[in-house]
């Protein structure tokens, strides 16, 4: 966007003649004064398409972790996936039920150790800038990993509704 400033020098030179600076016949003609400014550089082509976008700025915490923000389903479901293949893993080795690996809590420790670990490398991207969107590709994409986490969460309740429906872990059914 370019601006264009004109500024009259007349009354300047009438001024001068007036004062009796410079004679008449000898006073300088009105000339105008020109001043050009530009407000951004103009890019070529080229230039434009290397330049590199800007990046956003990165949500605080407790934006992230907001009912609307980007971490709570994809942290849940991530859980919930780890969560649904180590109870049938747990429930085909040794024969445990769901409800019954819960009551125990021979495997609280672990539990928590999980969610902490999952729960902050979770984080520690989203609150640097990125995004899971801008990393997804191919058939891994980021609602692939959305929709994955909900079915593992949906597929723990089932664990646990058949587990108690019948009395038999899922696995022995």
């Amino acid at each position: 966007m370019a601006t264009t400033v004109v500024t009259s020098m007349g009354s300047l030179v009438t001024a001068g003649v007036r004062a009796g600076r410079f004679p008449a016949r000898l006073a300088p003609r009105r000339r105008a004064l020109v001043v050009r400014a530009q407000s951004e550089p103009e890019m070529n082509p080229t230039e434009e398409t290397s330049a590199k976008p800007k990046a956003k700025a990165s949500p605080g915490l407790w934006d992230a972790l907001a009912f609307s923000g980007p971490a709570p389903e994809r942290i849940n479901g991530r859980l919930a996936m780890v969560g649904f293949v180590s109870a049938l893993a747990v429930e085909a080795s040794r024969g445990d039920g769901l409800l019954s690996q819960a009551g125990s809590g021979s495997g609280l420790a672990w539990f928590a150790a999980t969610a902490a670990v999952l729960s902050v490398a979770s984080l520690v991207p989203l609150l640097q800038g990125e995004s899971a969107e801008g990393r997804s590709g191919g058939f891994m994409s980021a609602d692939a990993e959305l929709w994955n986490g909900r079915f593992a969460m949906l597929g723990l309740v089932a664990l646990a509704v058949t587990e108690y429906l019948t009395g038999v872990p899922f696995v022995n059914v």
